[in-house]
């Protein structure tokens, strides 16, 4: 029953993401190239979503799913890793037209092409587990 609510709570995320047209091509377009100010919004709205969530959770001793307490650990900065993980997901986006959350939208809206998507996406995330204990951290 618990995994229910979390395929309930899914399905709510793609059509939020469907219905604010955060899932289309021209969208996209129009935030990289500073045409219109739609995602920035979308965006900040989920970056202070997030932010007001994490603290909660920090402040409050919420427990996760099997009842222990939630830890958020800082992680190690460093501008490098930074800089290579967000050139590669800015290309791929930029290329594709779509983040990793949208790209499951397109595919229940009907954008089987996308299927292409997920799969490079898979091979990239299994080629990164490969490498990262060959990564700086």
């Amino acid at each position: 029953m618990r995994n229910f609510v979390f395929v309930l709570l899914g399905i709510a995320f793609g059509i939020v993401m469907y219905k604010a047209e955060a899932a289309s091509w021209f969208r996209i377009f129009e935030m990289f190239s500073f045409q219109s100010f739609h995602m920035y919004g979308f965006i900040g709205s989920a970056l202070v979503v997030g932010v007001l969530g994490i603290q909660y959770l920090k402040r409050s001793q919420a427990k996760d799913v099997d009842g222990q307490p939630i830890r958020i650990e800082p992680k190690a900065q460093s501008i490098l890793r930074y800089a290579i993980g967000g050139t590669f997901f800015g290309m791929g986006w930029a290329l594709v037209g779509a983040c990793p959350g949208p790209i499951f939208v397109l595919l229940g809206s009907g954008v089987f092409s996308i299927i292409i998507v997920i799969l490079g996406a898979l091979l990239g995330t299994y080629v990164y587990g490969l490498l990262r204990k060959y990564l700086p951290h």
